[in-house]
């Protein structure tokens, strides 16, 4: 198993070692940033999920029949919360993401989640459910058949499941009421904003823009967000000079970073990872401690009884540390062939990579996930 996680390590550093004394791609604007005001907006509403087969909330949970009884009242039906004792209801939660620039009448997909107890949601129907943004006011109705990615079946002895049975989806089951107004005509300008702060990369974005327009009518505010004046010749053509400004190319800046994942082994070392003079030594030490089971056999005269006796034996056995030297401003492909040289797999790596920056010779940031 240790073989084959350090043929992984070594296949996939030795890809990246390649790359970087490759060229950098060029990446479009549209994929490293977007225009402010053009985003998703977060909805959420309470419904329930009606015509489950027995799988709605027990009778530990109390909210679900109270929202039955407000619907029904609604409905000119007036009932007793108390003495309802239904198994075919489910409470839940309803999310969905607004896209930009929908109008009444378009579709979005929503997320049923169940808040209560029951065991499965399979087969229910969303009753219409109201839809609320941050600032409290209704903007998609959502209603429809749930769609599961698994199933629960069986009694409480017996259960088979698969997947998640309690969370679902119903495409195209909320029905836009309400726009978000994002109006870009007669604007004299606009603001770019940088997935990733970063100054250098700020700088490029601002070269690329006016180079594809023809003048200076960027400017970096700061390392992420970019002031664009709109040119008169495209004041009544917004969105064909916001086409224009997405399509740019340039060159994007990555710090130097190495990620670990500690969790499985993974390690990610960006192409501007270097690391200066150091001399590392790698030993692995070995302590095995076990029982051995003999046994005592008296002789006939002895009047002795035949016994079991445990006897422990301990052995250490380290391993002769194994020296590399790095040469200062090492590359990437360097420094795994170095590593790898001394029989270093991926968690030994991590540590050793710690050391290093602990040191202070490893010019890179180093994080964690």
């Amino acid at each position: 198993m240790h073989r084959k996680l350090l043929f992984i390590f070594c296949v996939t550093f030795w890809g990246i070692g390649c790359l970087s004394n490759s060229p950098a791609a060029e990446s479009r604007i549209k994929d490293i940033a977007s225009f402010e005001g053009v985003r998703t907006n977060q909805l959420v509403g309470y419904g329930l999920v009606v015509g489950l087969n027995g799988t709605g909330d027990r009778s530990q949970a109390y909210f679900p029949t109270q929202t039955l009884a407000n619907m029904l009242e609604r409905s000119g039906i007036t009932i007793d919360a108390t003495q309802v004792r239904v198994k075919n209801i489910a409470a839940v939660m309803v999310t969905a993401d607004l896209p930009p620039f929908v109008h009444p009448g378009s579709h979005v997909d929503v997320t049923v989640s169940s808040i209560g107890d029951a065991p499965s949601i399979q087969g229910g129907v969303l009753i219409m459910t109201p839809m609320f943004a941050a600032n409290n006011e209704i903007y998609v109705t959502a209603q429809g058949q749930v769609v599961l990615g698994g199933f629960s079946a069986g009694g409480t002895g017996n259960r088979v499941q698969s997947n998640h049975p309690t969370v679902g989806r119903i495409p195209n089951g909320g029905l836009v009421e309400k726009a978000v107004l994002v109006d870009f005509n007669g604007k004299s300008s606009l603001k770019l904003m940088l997935n990733r702060s970063d100054f250098t990369t700020a700088t490029r974005a601002v070269r690329a823009i006016n180079e594809a327009s023809g003048a200076t009518i960027a400017s970096a505010v700061d390392g992420r967000i970019i002031a664009i004046q709109v040119p008169t010749s495209y004041s009544q053509h917004i969105v064909e000079f916001m086409s224009m400004i997405e399509n740019a190319k340039m060159e994007v800046d990555y710090p130097a970073r190495v990620v670990f994942n500690e969790k499985t082994g993974t390690i990610i070392l960006g192409k501007d990872v270097t690391i200066a003079e150091v001399s590392i030594i790698h030993g692995n030490l070995s302590l095995e401690i076990g029982t051995t089971y003999t046994v005592s056999q008296p002789t006939a005269s002895s009047k002795g009884e035949t016994m079991v006796v445990p006897e422990k034996t301990i052995s250490v056995h380290e391993e002769k540390g194994r020296n590399v030297m790095l040469r200062e401003g090492a590359s990437v492909e360097e420094v795994v062939r170095a590593l790898t040289s001394i029989g270093a797999g991926p968690r030994d790596v991590i540590a050793i990579l710690q050391a290093i920056k602990a040191q202070g010779a490893l010019q890179a940031e180093l994080e964690i996930i």
